[in-house]
């Protein structure tokens, strides 16, 4: 930001310094506001889910963060165990929070929330041990007085700084003040003061630690910093930061690293935004940028009914939407969809129990919003290589996603050329998603996994090669046609492979939109000397299978025929497994078309057709 900006910045900021928060006006507004929530009947099963949280967490004892829980990480590579009490405590947290904010004449909801909050003051650390590999909260032995103390800011810290202060802001008055010395004090050491004295490498990430993390410190220097040279030396940098994070995006407002981590990471952008705003009365206005509209168009076209999305790369195969996050995005620009109430996540939901969403989740619903139905509709992401499309004949809902792109995405799933296929919630051709977590799965092993590797996805394997991570390896789009009733998606998929006789690799898909969808996949190989083997895998869940003369047939609620040549392919069938997102075994069958006749040059064609019972 260059000195002139800087200025602006600085002006702006002095624009609001009389107000009771940065959330509301004054103390009677945000009372006001509480017990209209309180009293509404619209806002009564998002309370009631509150309500019957605190009622369970009121029974069940607070566990510490005891020093075994903290090694297990270093010790085995396992995340869950630390991280399943790191989250149960913030749900303690926004839960006695927020209903101390609705009956603050409730003195067990108060001294619930009291405990919390002290209990997370003491904690060594708001990191988690995933994050704290070889850097100063497990490497410091001795200090002396003049020795600047290091702290690590990792995507939790910064959250629970934003949380707290947050609170600090909305407790007024119900907060015993030696407690909000102590936010106060910790918010300083472990994270306000840290950023000002060192510099980390999430503030020129391109993904979501950028947003997330700079958001959640800009936010809470938004609450807390009083100084107005202090607050813009923060808000320089965060600024910057969002903007990397943006450059992450391409202009079609794909989030390459799947729906949740939009939800997340584009989230955590607007919560500051609009904050920023807010605080300098619309003079910084962050989403005045068309590719942030772009971004918040993304969700819209992720869905493919329902709760299912586009799982690409890291990303779970359904998901909630967090409706105050949507209601917010629909008021900002008049072309985003508002989703049905039916989809709105839980209180409950968020297994990692953010403070930010599930807050905003009650302060931007806007009852007046009526959601509807994904739309019949169908994007081709030009930009990010992603086609997705939403077809309705006859009530019933067929989609189909494929993508091109390259094997060095954020999150990435070594995955040119995979493809979605379902019928209403029911996917056949089906994307694994993200798998568990560990050390291993961020590290040299990442694509042994089956969820990330290409052998875990509907792509071929070719003498017995998956395709390689890597930039280079990518796509190249070569046809991309949307029309009313069909779709042609071809691209050459040679450099997926490093396979030195492998010339081309072309890979055509066309949609026929019809009252029984049909789905046809044409791969055209070329080879300098005849392959060893050629496998065209699909992946599909559990289902029964029943062969017949041209084909096969997969059986479900409704019923997917599967045609191709018998004499051209044998048809082996391998049920597999992984370790899914939440610590669950997973089971999925592996359909491997073997082609027989291994010449230089071959074309294999699969044809999939909907067949409703």
């Amino acid at each position: 930001m260059y000195q002139s900006d800087r200025d602006m910045l600085l002006k702006a900021i002095l624009q609001d310094k009389d107000t009771y928060s940065l959330l509301f006006e004054s103390k009677h507004e945000q009372d006001a506001w509480f017990k209209r929530v309180q009293e509404s009947p619209a806002y009564q099963p998002l309370i009631t889910e509150i309500k019957e949280e605190a009622e369970r967490l009121l029974n069940e004892p607070m566990q510490e963060l005891s020093y075994s829980l903290f090694k297990i990480f270093s010790e085995t590579g396992s995340r869950l165990e630390y991280e399943r009490v790191y989250f149960a405590r913030r749900r303690h947290l926004n839960t006695f929070v927020l209903m101390t904010l609705l009956h603050p004449e409730n003195n067990l909801y108060k001294k619930a929330m009291h405990d919390v909050i002290w209990s997370i003051c003491n904690e060594y650390t708001w990191c988690l041990p995933a994050h704290l590999k070889d850097i100063p909260e497990t490497k410091r032995v001795t200090a002396t007085f003049d020795e600047e103390e290091q702290h690590t800011i990792d995507l939790f810290a910064a959250e629970t700084a934003f949380t707290l202060s947050e609170i600090f802001q909305l407790t007024k008055g119900l907060l015993d003040p030696l407690l909000s010395h102590r936010i106060i004090q910790e918010i300083y050491q472990r994270v306000l003061r840290p950023f000002k004295n060192q510099s980390y490498g999430w503030e020129t990430a391109t993904h979501n630690w950028a947003s997330v993390c700079a958001g959640s410190v800009g936010a809470t220097a938004l609450h807390l910093l009083d100084d107005e040279n202090d607050l813009t030396h923060v808000l320089d940098r965060v600024l910057k930061t969002m903007n990397h994070y943006l450059e992450g995006f391409n202009d079609d407002g794909t989030c390459l690293e799947g729906y949740g981590y939009w939800q997340y990471g584009f989230g955590y952008y607007v919560y500051f935004a609009d904050l920023l705003k807010r605080r300098t009365k619309n003079q910084v206005d962050l989403f005045n940028k068309e590719k942030v509209h772009q971004i918040a168009l993304f969700q819209q076209k992720t869905f493919l009914y329902k709760h299912t999305v586009v799982n690409f790369s890291d990303a779970q195969p359904s998901s909630s939407v967090f409706l105050g996050l949507s209601h917010y995005l629909t008021h900002l620009y008049d072309d985003v969809a508002i989703p049905e109430a039916a989809l709105r996540a839980s209180y409950a939901e968020d297994h990692t129990s953010r403070w930010a969403p599930a807050f905003r989740n009650l302060l931007w619903f806007d009852p007046q919003l009526v959601g509807q139905p994904w739309h019949d509709e169908s994007y081709y992401l030009e930009k990010s290589e992603w086609l997705v499309s939403r077809h309705v004949t006859d009530g019933t809902q067929f989609s189909f996603a494929a993508k091109g792109g390259h094997n060095a995405e954020p999150h990435n799933h070594n995955d040119i050329g995979h493809f979605i296929l379902q019928c209403d919630e029911e996917v056949f051709l089906k994307d694994l998603g993200n798998g568990l977590y560990n050390d291993e799965y961020f590290g040299d092993k990442r694509y042994d996994f089956l969820c990330n590797g290409s052998h875990g996805h509907s792509v071929p394997i070719i003498n017995g090669e998956r395709q390689q991570e890597g930039e280079n390896h990518q796509a190249v789009i070569e046809k991309a046609d949307i029309n009313k009733e069909i779709i042609y998606f071809k691209m050459d998929m040679t450099q997926a492979y490093l396979i030195p006789a492998l010339e081309q690799l072309t890979r055509s898909l066309t949609w026929e939109k019809t009252e029984s969808p049909i789905l046809t996949l044409t791969d055209h190989y070329k080879f300098t000397d005849n392959p060893t083997s050629v496998i065209e895998r699909l992946i599909t869940p559990v289902l029964e299978i029943e062969s017949d003369a041209d084909g096969i047939m997969l059986r479900g609620n409704e019923k997917l025929k599967i045609t191709y040549d018998q004499d051209q392919l044998a048809l082996k069938i391998t049920e597999l497994n992984f370790i899914n997102h939440f610590g669950v075994k997973e089971h999925f069958l592996a359909l491997d078309f073997s082609l027989q006749d291994l010449q230089k040059e071959s074309t294999v064609e699969l044809t999939f057709q909907f067949v409703t019972i």
